[in-house]
């Protein structure tokens, strides 16, 4: 099992007298994420709320910090337990086999107008063998199609636009591959977290997005399977926090009330776990998968 260690600081100076926050920024607890440690703090005397997404997870911390700097430290130890599958042994599910929760992410939603892209992903993937491995040729044509450009996208950029102007980051490629998957037929679903193995040159280590796909097998029960389409990272390394239909769902911080925000500052790394292994995480050919049971 990999272990990892991260921590977040978000800063800010809030212009009026308050201003309320809702973040998405603690690690999600599933069955095979576990939260072993956790802290957080403020710099100012505040009394957050906290809820918790049944079927997701995502954990959501609500609060009013009053006028002037406004500091949100967090951080955690989770340790990852992934299941494992053969991606010949996936299979795609109809949509009268799926699972009532999973039906939204089939879907167009803001930023992935897959009812825009059925004539580009029928002529694309609509040939290849149903599963696993249709999911990752498209995971894939995303990574050959677009390139990993910062400061290129803004909060309105949607999987049209990126199609169009083949830059992006992070969110851009998976809201490309969630559009081209569902006008496929294939649940998706867009995963914010952090990330660990991503390369150096790419800057600082930051906040990461990434794309979920629902699959089953004959042999165990439909779940979500990690894939990256940025190619960034290593998806061994990811640490969910929260998921949604796209970035309108999971944004890691919503501001009601006037600010100036300066650059988050994220630390993670690699240490041992409980059994004094310290596991690297790595690129494999199996299918990956941090869903709960």
């Amino acid at each position: 099992m990999v272990r990892l260690e991260f921590s977040v600081q978000l800063s800010y100076e809030v212009l009026d007298s308050s201003c309320d926050f809702i973040f998405n920024i603690q690690a999600a607890r599933t069955p095979r994420q576990r939260v072993v440690s956790e802290s957080l703090q403020f710099n100012q005397s505040l009394a957050p709320s906290h809820d918790v997404d049944k079927l997701t997870q995502s954990r959501l911390l609500r609060l009013r910090a009053s006028s002037g700097e406004f500091t949100l430290n967090y951080s955690a130890v989770v340790e990852l337990v992934h299941f494992e599958a053969a991606p010949e042994a996936l299979v795609e599910l109809s949509p009268l086999d799926l699972p009532g929760h999973v039906l939204p992410y089939l879907y167009p939603s803001r930023y992935c107008q897959s009812d825009r892209l059925l004539t580009l992903a029928q002529q694309e993937f609509g040939h290849l063998p149903l599963g696993y491995l249709r999911a990752k040729a498209i995971c894939d044509w995303v990574e050959r199609t677009v390139s990993f450009q910062g400061n290129t996208s803004t909060s309105g950029t949607s999987a049209l636009d990126t199609l169009i102007e083949r830059v992006g980051v992070c969110r851009d490629f998976a809201h490309l591959m969630i559009a081209l998957c569902r006008a496929v037929n294939l649940p998706a679903r867009m995963v914010s977290g952090m990330d660990y193995g991503a390369d150096a040159v790419l800057g600082p280590p930051d906040f990461h997005a990434y794309v979920e796909v629902y699959l089953g097998g004959e042999n165990f029960p439909g779940r979500w399977y990690i894939f990256d389409p940025s190619g960034t990272a290593i998806p061994m390394g990811f640490v969910r926090f929260c998921t949604g239909r796209d970035a309108a769902d999971i944004a890691f911080a919503t501001i009601f009330g006037r600010v100036n925000v300066s650059q988050p500052q994220i630390y993670i790394q690699a240490v041992a776990n409980g059994q004094g292994q310290l596991v690297l995480p790595q690129r494999v050919d199996y299918a990956l998968s941090t869903d709960g049971e």
